[in-house]
């Protein structure tokens, strides 16, 4: 059974088409992976699906039966109420329940009654049958699931980070009760070990679910179908996401051969329609007449394959290749207060190396880097960089920016010795053409801010580069040039990343 359906949805803002005729149908067990660049309109079709903007065109039918999910409808507002308090509020109805059975219970040991008693058990079916028993179990499993501890789960809504906010209303969602689940990057703010339980979550659901993400690899373990929104259009594939790559290939290949074909046998009847029009007699006019209608046809049915979509090209080098001895550090140590981070940290870092630093959210990573360069004091221990490393930081939180700047300022100010030529010429490589460098840094999107800051570290030519989650906000083929830009970097990478 579908449980959702779209006909030739369209989507324009102003004269910028978004995408047209999009068509699909959602099946009780379908798992869809939704991808294209940033900005290609992904987010757009779920503020459609969802009814909080509507399409140009077209027509959605939700069956009776469907119960959409999805981030938006589960905003935490009361900030003062605790993180696990919060997530038991999509068991409202049953807490209710379980609050109704508390009374009539009271009520039979002072004044027993068969009415009563037929509430209670008819409440009681219900309680158990809708998994109220569980209900408590499966919020303090999720956020457990999902990196909260159990300190953090008590603690008040207003002093948690935004991605713990994020992580919070992702638990209320995925316990919401829907069986259509709209997901938009699930795994952005979460830790290894975090999406390693997000995905058997999402392995074991019962429901469907559309999912927005730039990790390759956990598409492939969840997904059974994908859905490609590219050059305005919506294509369908079947299988995961190495699946849809392979028939995408297949498919290009194909209309490519086809056009060549096709061309080249419109091309040959052309040079008989002038061949014949040459000649100029009664038979050859009928004949060029005839190649004429048969040009027409195949030009009415003539697939062009589609343009290459523009991507990012990455190209880190360095200005100097600095000391054998990148980095060392000695004891380092950290505290907040009362609240230790991290206690005698000693490292050692030589050139050319690539260091992943790895752990769970909130046990010091950021603040780790954030004390190797100075930002953090350290309560104790000692932080030595080689002769001649230069440090380049990618600022996964994005506070090096300046929202007041426009983007052509933004770097321009950074590396004033360039030309403003050079300055656009280099933002034209990071998709920033025309008008574009002239919006301002408030106004761009989370991938918009990535690329901003990226072409930042990129024209630096520093040697050691710090990256903190540098995939987040990246589109797939983004991702796939940082990584390839990066195998090839002759510098040295201390990188904190989910992926």
């Amino acid at each position: 059974m579908a449980l959702l359906s779209a006909s030739n949805l369209n989507k324009s803002y102003g004269t910028d088409l978004v995408f047209q005729n999009a068509s699909f149908e959602i099946q009780e067990n379908d798992r869809v992976g939704l991808v294209g660049v940033n900005g290609s309109g992904k987010t757009t079709l779920f503020k459609i699906l969802t009814g909080e903007i509507d399409a140009d065109r077209g027509e959605i039918y939700q069956a009776n039966a469907t119960v959409l999910g999805y981030m938006e409808q589960h905003v935490c507002r009361d900030l003062e109420r605790s993180a696990y308090s919060e997530v038991l509020t999509v068991f409202s109805s049953l807490l209710a329940m379980e609050k109704e059975l508390e009374e009539i219970n009271h009520a039979l040991q002072a004044h027993p009654s068969d009415e009563l008693i037929d509430r209670q058990a008819l409440l009681n079916d219900q309680f158990v049958r809708q998994g109220g028993l569980t209900c408590r179990a499966r919020a303090r499993s999720t956020l457990l699931g999902l990196g909260f501890d159990d300190e953090q789960m008590g603690m008040p809504i207003g002093v948690l980070s935004g991605g713990q906010k994020a992580k919070l209303q992702l638990a209320k969602m995925l316990l919401c009760g829907a069986n259509l689940l709209l997901l938009d990057e699930p795994t952005n703010h979460l830790d290894i070990p975090s999406v390693e339980w997000l995905e058997d979550f999402l392995r074991a659901y019962s429901g469907a679910f559309i999912v927005i993400s730039h990790d390759r690899y956990f598409l492939d373990r969840i997904t059974n179908r994908t859905f490609e929104m590219e050059n305005h259009k919506l294509t369908l594939y079947k299988g995961n996401y190495t699946n849809y790559l392979r028939q995408k290939e297949e498919d290009n290949l194909a209309v490519q051969r086809k056009y060549e074909n096709t061309t080249r046998e419109i091309h040959r009847l052309e040079g008989i329609v002038a061949q014949q029009r040459q000649w100029n007699r009664e038979k050859n006019i009928k004949t060029a007449e005839s190649k004429l209608k048969m040009i027409e046809r195949l030009e009415s049915t003539l697939e062009r394959p589609d343009e290459e979509v523009e991507s990012i090209h990455f190209d880190f080098g360095i200005r100097q290749r600095g000391g054998n001895d990148v980095l060392s550090v000695e004891n380092l140590s950290l505290s907040f207060g009362e609240k230790k981070l991290f206690q005698d940290v000693n490292m050692h870092i030589r050139r050319g190396e690539r260091v992943f630093l790895i752990g769970p959210n909130g046990c010091g990573k950021t603040s780790l880097f954030k004390t190797l360069l100075g930002i953090n004091h350290p309560t104790k221990g000692e932080v030595r960089f080689g002769a001649g490393i230069e440090t380049g930081y990618y600022d996964q939180i994005q506070e090096g920016l300046h929202p007041e700047k426009n983007v052509l300022d933004e770097i321009w100010d950074s590396y004033p010795q360039m030309t403003q030529t050079e300055i656009r010429n280099a933002l034209a490589v990071f998709l920033f053409r025309g008008e574009d460098v002239f919006k301002s840094v408030a106004s761009l999107s989370g991938g918009e801010r990535a690329r901003v800051l990226l072409l930042r570290l990129m024209l630096s030519r520093d040697n050691f580069l710090l990256l903190d989650e540098p995939t987040n906000h990246l589109d797939i083929g983004s991702c796939e040039a940082l990584e390839t830009a990066l195998q090839s970097y002759e510098g040295t990478l201390l990188i904190v990343s989910h992926d």
